[in-house]
């Protein structure tokens, strides 16, 4: 086994990045239907080392000490670029998004312990590869899988909650584009649109040049150092308490306050072009490491009943995007966005959504509601939405046991 310190891990994640922009500009399928680019190269990464783990036994082992300060910078500018007046325009829009995501989160749930019923499987096993790891990601999905084995004495919760999370991130990453695709064909793209339109702007284009000065990107820096800290700060204070949130909600939430506060005060604007920059190369390397470090021999071991129902769970995915998520957000150009980005966070996480929703924007043009509403969506209002039907389907299955 070969074991990588956090340099070695720091170059390989570069080079997944370079090797999937390679793979998408080279191979037409991954053009054609919008891959991300972390997406490829990691997955490449991580198919080559299920291959060498099965004929060799060979292993290779990531530090992964960067990955979640990457994912947290990445929310804390998410949070810096949210500007509050600009929300207000978009706040009926935000609010149907949100009964939309509502709606999956409770079919999830439903499909989940459905399928784990008549499988065989207890009702709970399917709750937790419902919307607990799917819409919640690998942070929710650690906290109830340990709340299962703690209070319902189900064995070995958390690791299948992590498998269940890394196949949603995976298939959230594989799915976004397809479905935009599929959507988009017959509808009036941006490039087809006057030159009047605003130009894209934050993560809409990430090849963007931005002109970005060292004292810009020193008090960036600074501002997001803020955010982490306080970040962590309020996640501890609230930890336990009936108001628990990831630390990644409460950096995002750090993140709003900062921006707007300070606009309101008149003591600062933020630099939103050193704030993309950075929340997008920390976006990069965080899906990198995440993809490239995956054991998918471990994915194997799923029992074929899990396996079923998480693939349901992703033919559901598709389905929900593009008969509801579509639909009901206005059937254009944005909808179709939105409906990627969804996609992304439906079965994986916002960073998913991110980069499932750049790799559109980047091919067909800008879509500034797409970016405005789904990270909201996505890294704020979702986790309290889960939370609350998570409560409530547990109510459901203690009354039936």
């Amino acid at each position: 086994m070969v074991q990588l310190d956090i340099y070695g891990t720091l170059v390989a994640a570069s080079l997944v990045l370079l090797t999937g922009r390679l793979l998408v500009g080279r191979i037409a399928v991954l053009k054609t239907y919008t891959i991300p680019e972390p997406v490829a190269g990691g997955l490449l990464v991580a198919l080559a080392l299920l291959a060498a783990h099965a004929t060799t036994g060979f292993q290779m082992r990531f530090d992964t000490g960067l990955q979640a300060p990457m994912m947290l910078t990445f929310f804390a500018c998410i949070g810096l670029n949210a500007d509050l007046a600009s929300l207000r325009h978009g706040g009926r829009r935000l609010l149907v998004l949100l009964g939309v995501v509502l709606g999956l989160l409770a079919l999830q749930n439903l499909l989940g312990m459905g399928l784990a019923t008549l499988l065989g499987l207890d009702p709970l096993i399917g709750l937790l590869a419902g919307s607990i790891t799917l819409s919640g990601g690998h942070g929710t999905g650690a906290a109830w899988g340990a709340v299962f084995a703690e209070r319902y004495g189900l064995a070995s919760m958390t690791e299948l909650a992590m498998a269940c999370a890394t196949f949603g991130l995976v298939l959230g990453g594989l799915l976004g584009g397809p479905v935009a695709r599929y959507l988009t064909a017959g509808l009036r793209l941006p490039g087809q649109r006057g030159a009047g339109d605003a130009s894209p702007t934050a993560f809409e284009a990430p090849d963007t040049v931005r002109l970005i000065t060292a004292p810009a990107m020193i008090e960036t820096l600074a501002l997001i150092a803020c955010c982490l800290m306080g970040g962590h700060a309020i996640a501890g204070v609230l930890k336990g308490t009936a108001f628990e949130l990831p630390v990644f909600v409460c950096t995002l939430f750090v993140g709003v306050i900062l921006r707007n506060g300070l606009a309101a005060l008149g003591l600062y604007q933020v630099f939103e072009r050193a704030v993309s920059v950075l929340g997008n190369v920390a976006l990069a390397l965080f899906l990198a490491m995440a993809l490239m470090s995956l054991r998918l021999w471990e994915l194997s071991a799923l029992a074929l009943p899990m396996l079923v129902i998480l693939l349901t769970q992703a033919a559901l995915m598709a389905a929900y995007a593009i008969f509801v998520t579509f639909r009901v957000m206005g059937r254009n150009y944005d909808a179709a966005v939105v409906a990627a980005g969804h996609c992304g966070f439906g079965l994986g996480a916002t960073p998913t959504a991110i980069a499932n929703m750049q790799a559109v924007t980047d091919r067909f043009g800008p879509s500034q509601v797409a970016f405005l509403i789904v990270p909201m969506v996505g890294a704020f209002f979702i986790d309290i939405a889960n939370a609350l039907v998570i409560k409530g389907f547990l109510l459901v299955v203690d009354l039936i046991r």
